[in-house]
């Protein structure tokens, strides 16, 4: 089993750039692929980025180039990701996710663990 607790979020201005944070128990960190989803009202968890505990990343530039990119400290048991430029688009609940190797772009039930999701809303 993995827990993860986000934080971050919250309600920011269009062009702010926030930061999200998870943190990870329960099993080895160096076991598993982080992700990121988010989810809008009536519409199906989105792939956002993920990454291996070697760093390997994928991330998914539909949204635009580095505009979310992910990291992760191994040390402390959390992933992050940077949210750059948000447009009131970008308003959505965001989750972790968690699952074995090997890294996939999702979809949503190729990862088993998921956090509470914490809400972004982004205003002009």
């Amino acid at each position: 089993q993995v827990q993860l607790v986000e934080s971050g979020g919250g309600l920011v201005q269009a062009g702010d750039s926030p930061r999200l944070s998870c943190v990870a128990s329960g099993r080895t960190f160096s076991e598993i692929v982080m992700g990121w989803f988010r989810q809008v009202p009536g519409k199906e968890r989105e792939f956002v980025a993920a990454i291996t505990w070697s760093g390997h990343k994928i991330e998914n530039e539909a949204y635009g180039e580095g505009r979310f990119p992910v990291s992760r400290d191994n040390v402390k048991n959390t992933t992050y990701l940077q949210m750059n430029r948000l447009l009131p688009e970008d308003t959505a609940v965001y989750y972790c996710a968690a699952r074995s190797n090997p890294i996939v772009p999702g979809p949503a039930y190729q990862f088993p663990y998921w956090g509470q999701g914490t809400q972004v809303t982004v205003v002009s």
